[in-house]
């Protein structure tokens, strides 16, 4: 399979909001990112270099946004998580644009990895 060059690396942050309206006001007025919506509950912003989103609907968690990496192959990266001592707290799952699965690492950080594949 051939890499893209992304290939477990940074690809995405996510922040659970409680109000996207919000959100949007904030970081379009204080950073002038802009937004594509994909319903009521998930906007995908883009700051110009990093895109990422605001999720409605999970509790706000002390500790920031969550981490999302890229990987070729979701399933690999998956048991090298497990195998380097990761916990799987939410399995792959299906979303629009794509497949992820959640971890956290040793000390307890929850991080996602995501494939287009």
């Amino acid at each position: 399979m051939a890499q893209s060059g992304k290939d477990r690396r940074i690809d995405y942050i996510e922040f659970n909001v409680s109000d996207i309206g919000r959100m949007r006001a904030f970081y379009g007025e204080a950073f002038g990112w802009t937004f594509k919506d994909y319903g009521p509950d998930y906007c995908e912003f883009s700051d110009g270099k990093l895109t990422g989103g605001f999720a409605v609907g999970e509790d706000i968690k002390p500790g920031g946004p969550l981490v999302i990496l890229f990987a070729d192959d979701l399933a690999d990266t998956l048991r090298r998580v497990e195998a380097a001592g990761g916990k799987i707290v939410k399995p792959i799952f299906d979303f629009p644009g794509g497949r992820r699965f959640h971890f956290t690492d040793p000390d307890g950080y929850e991080l996602a990895v995501w494939s287009d594949k």
